[in-house]
């Protein structure tokens, strides 16, 4: 009997070795190729899902940032106006709430200078004051005379106010009260008062005036600064 040369017996002998098994690294490196295969289709989706079923509440979400907008527009609006008047400084909060639209023409004609040079021409001790480009002796004194009447302490002293007959006909004057007014109410549109400067307001109310409460000096406002925050 031949001998069997080497070369044939390992051949002979890998043909008769049972398959390898597959090693623990691959099945490791396998299963996270399977696993992150798996994680990406499922953000896929998710990403999907999300964005279809959000994009309802996206249009809520523009209205609301619109009413957002509108409020924060008229908070921006200067809550104060500074008058610097010829006897020093007034300082007026603005109520921007109670009477918008006033405030509104008030903040307009401050920027197109309409109070500039604007003399206080009617001085009544203990009632008001009252600036306006009309010069002539106006229905202040009668207001005076019915003023007494009234008891009812409703209108504040240091309250800034516009009469109402110019107001609504396109005028706009103003009148800063120096005690309790109460029959005002009806003629004065109220839109703020006097938070610094009362002294001012009393210096000029104590001024020497002539039989029609015209002052005998002139007291003017210089120009109005207006501020957002004091």
């Amino acid at each position: 009997m031949g001998r069997i040369k080497p070369q044939t017996l390992i051949q002979q002998s890998k043909r008769k070795k049972a398959p390898s098994r597959i090693s623990a690294t691959s099945i490791v490196f396998y299963s996270l190729i399977l696993f992150i295969f798996a994680f990406f289709l499922f953000a896929t989706y998710r990403h999907w899902s999300n964005r279809t079923r959000f994009q309802p509440e996206n249009h809520i979400s523009v209205s609301e940032d619109e009413n957002t907008f509108v409020e924060s527009k008229k908070s921006d609006l200067p809550g104060y106006a500074v008058l610097n008047t010829s006897k020093g400084s007034i300082i007026i909060e603005l109520y921007k709430e109670s009477a918008p639209e006033v405030v509104d023409e008030f903040i307009d004609l401050c920027q197109k200078g309409h109070f500039k040079g604007m003399l206080f021409h009617q001085v009544i001790k203990h009632y008001v004051i009252q600036a306006s480009h009309n010069q002539g002796p106006g229905a202040t004194e009668d207001w005076n005379l019915r003023g007494k009447k009234y008891t009812s302490m409703k209108h504040e002293a240091f309250m800034l106010g516009t009469s109402k007959g110019k107001y609504f006909n396109k005028g706009f004057d103003l009148f800063i009260t120096t005690a309790p007014i109460p029959d005002l109410n009806e003629k004065l549109i109220v839109f703020g008062r006097v938070i610094k400067g009362e002294d001012v307001v009393q210096e000029i109310e104590e001024v020497d005036t002539d039989e029609h409460y015209q002052p005998k000096i002139s007291i003017g406002i210089l120009d109005v600064a207006l501020r957002q925050m004091m």
